[in-house]
């Protein structure tokens, strides 16, 4: 089943890196992956929430960094020195395609933090503060996915590390909304 699985993350990591690459996507994917890039999102997330709601907004955006900070350690240092997968760029058996567009990183590959992370505090926005809007959660979600296609595109990380991070990161987002909830109380927004 194993085998299986990496064939398969092997072919589409293959169409998305190698098939569809080009001068465009080589330069703007690396952008979308590094968290600096996001730096100004975050911080205006941060003077967002206490100009418009208060100590609430304050307490938001720390649930907020838990979810992200719990996200990152489960996958960084649980998961991955569990499972020891190697990243697709240091595959000797991939080095044919692998076009170096970034640093290969030192960890391991599975889950990705990267979509631990975004996927969870997608998560966690959608359920707390974007709840009233399927707009806003969208493009919550949509944000999360770039970052999860940008690390194919570089070939840090392999489809099912994307995937797995992604439904990890989902119920962290959900636990850490969920104890928000029960915590400081209503939602920012309409109650």
């Amino acid at each position: 089943m194993f085998k299986r699985i990496q064939y398969i993350d092997e072919q589409i990591l293959q169409w998305i890196h190698v098939q569809h690459g080009n001068a465009l996507l080589d330069s703007f994917m690396p952008l979308i992956r590094n968290p600096y890039f996001w730096a100004p999102l975050y911080l205006f997330l941060l003077v967002y929430m206490y100009m418009n709601f208060g100590k609430k907004g304050l307490w938001w955006c720390a649930f907020f960094f838990m979810t992200f900070v719990f996200c990152d350690f489960i996958s960084a240092s649980i998961l991955k020195p569990f499972v020891h997968r190697l990243r697709p760029c240091r595959n000797p058996e991939l080095g044919f395609m692998i076009r170096n567009l970034v640093a290969c990183g030192s960890g391991f590959s599975f889950p990705s933090s990267h979509a631990t992370n975004h996927f969870g505090m997608a998560m966690f926005m959608s359920l707390t503060w974007l709840k009233h809007s399927m707009k806003a959660r969208a493009i919550a979600f949509a944000w999360a996915a770039l970052i999860g296609y940008a690390q194919l595109y570089v070939c840090v990380h392999y489809p099912s590390d994307i995937l797995c991070g992604a439904l990890l990161g989902s119920c962290l987002g959900a636990f850490f909304s969920t104890y928000y909830h029960r915590r400081i109380g209503s939602l920012l927004l309409g109650n």
